[in-house]
């Protein structure tokens, strides 16, 4: 069961909220205390968080810029106020919904809905399966067995970006594509030497040549 953290000082509407939710499959716990705003919604470990902007002691979208700092939680704002501006502060912080009270309660329900399940297929991504090996992308390495091997920012995206076409070539313009638009910053010689490290670190956990070259083409991953 996903557990939602309902942090509204509308005791009427966190208690409706809870009802709702808990009769729709979810562990539903309003938050009612708000002296450690903050602290008490990283002690809950929700799997999704409903925020209201206008807290007691506490504003909503300062709570969400600290929570980002450690921790992706999903998070939908809630607030009385229709004001585009709030609604893009708090998609700026990281806020996944921005929904305006008085709202429908089915909606919302769709709304979370969409985003656990999004969140869930995002989470069945983090270890993926390569045969020989399985690259850990939520730790950022490789693993076979007991072996592990870390790899920085850069060599993971490589690695996930040959998986993808595993056992087909890949390009180097396709490599350094991908990584620009993922803002990475890397040049021909960069990925060069990236290449270099990834291969050392697959030889590492016993994994000779996985990597091929073919000149003037790109790189292959044998799996």
């Amino acid at each position: 069961m996903q557990k939602i953290l309902i942090a509204e000082d509308d005791e009427k509407l966190r208690h409706e909220l809870e009802v709702f939710l808990g009769r729709n499959g979810y562990e539903a716990v309003g938050l009612g205390r708000y002296d450690n705003t903050l602290l008490d919604i990283l002690e809950a470990d929700a799997d999704l968080i409903l925020l209201d902007i206008n807290l007691p002691n506490a504003d909503g979208e300062f709570i969400l810029k600290e929570l980002r700092k450690v921790s992706d939680v999903p998070v939908i704002m809630i607030t009385s106020r229709d004001n585009e501006m709030d609604e893009l502060l708090s998609m700026h912080y990281g806020a996944d919904h921005y929904v305006t009270k008085p709202f429908n309660i089915q909606i919302l329900l769709a709304k979370i809905v969409a985003i656990l399940k999004r969140t869930n297929n995002a989470a069945s991504q983090e270890k993926i399966n390569c045969g020989m090996f399985v690259l850990n992308v939520s730790k950022s390495r490789i693993e076979k067995g007991n072996d592990i091997a870390e790899l920085t920012g850069n060599e993971l995206k490589i690695i996930k970006c040959l998986v993808r076409s595993k056992g087909k070539i890949v390009s180097r313009e396709d490599i350094m594509n991908d990584l620009w638009d993922s803002e990475a910053f890397i040049d021909d010689n960069t990925l060069t030497v990236n290449m270099t490290r990834i291969r050392k670190k697959f030889e590492e956990i016993g994994l000779k040549n996985i990597i091929e070259t073919r000149r003037g083409q790109g790189y292959i991953l044998q799996v």
